[in-house]
């Protein structure tokens, strides 16, 4: 959710001495504080300089001093309320994939899947603990069903989530898991289906499947997320269909060539 926060005076009444914050004059202290910052700016989307270094736990003028050097890279702009995220930033955030071709592999098959079901089409993946939609389409009801934006982060006990701690090795950062989370993960693997039912919000229904790279490993999910008039079980097969198609693409020598090419027959 966007929030804006009322705009500070930039510049702090007094310079910050070169030896006055020990705790921030090394050169890992530095980049923690600087990432704390692009990590608030992230949540608030446009924030002022008291309201970051509060929430960061740095001294004003440390926020200061660090937050002008971001914007000297471009990693973070002035705005009216404050601060607000670069263009720097979203041109290295789109450079990233969990997977080389997932982007490409899946970009053409979402967008058929969307035009024929209406369902927002999320693909997922887990990082920390949490789900990360790495994109996301609008469906026919845009914004109204789970809100979100490529980048957002949802609990892993999503559907897109589910899917991929099912099979997941022992040891992820995780919340203490639920008493029968035990049988419902087998019956994910079993199916290869997680379903969500209004669990996390209501009047929201999703399915996701997952999406296999070589040697049948699980490196991101393919996700439906319509409301309650949808006929889940009939949208969790053509998930999978499409997500079968999508991991022959990962999976195949030729994978980030063929993921460019338009994908053919994947909803007949």
């Amino acid at each position: 959710m966007t929030q804006h926060r009322r705009a500070d005076q930039h510049q702090p009444a007094e310079p910050e001495g070169e030896h006055g914050n020990p705790a921030w004059s090394g050169g890992r202290s530095v980049l923690e504080g600087a990432f704390r910052l692009l990590g608030a700016l992230e949540q608030a989307r446009e924030a002022g300089l008291t309201w970051l270094a509060a929430e960061c736990g740095l001294p004003k003028t440390t926020a200061y001093r660090l937050l002008e050097q971001l914007v000297d890279l471009s990693a973070v702009e002035r705005s009216p309320s404050g601060y607000q995220m670069g263009s720097r930033i979203f041109r290295l955030g789109h450079g990233w994939q969990p997977h080389p071709g997932l982007r490409a592999a899946s970009r053409e098959p979402v967008r058929r899947l969307e035009r024929a079901t209406g369902a927002t089409v999320a693909i997922n993946v887990l990082r920390e603990g949490q789900t990360l939609v790495l994109n996301r389409t609008c469906g026919d009801r845009p914004g109204e069903l789970a809100p979100g934006h490529n980048g957002a982060v949802w609990p892993w006990y999503t559907a897109a989530g589910k899917v991929l701690v099912a099979v997941a090795p022992a040891g992820l950062p995780l919340d203490p898991l639920p008493a029968l989370w035990h049988r419902e993960a087998a019956q994910i693997r079993e199916s290869g289906l997680a379903y969500d039912r209004e669990q996390i919000l209501d009047g929201v229904c999703c399915v996701a499947v997952p999406l296999h790279g070589p040697g049948h490993v699980p490196v991101a999910s393919l996700c439906l997320i319509t409301d309650t008039s949808h006929d889940l079980d009939r949208l969790a097969d053509v998930a999978q269909r499409v997500g079968r198609a999508i991991s022959a693409r990962l999976t195949s020598r030729s994978a980030v060539r063929s993921a460019e090419r338009p994908a053919t027959r994947l909803l007949s």
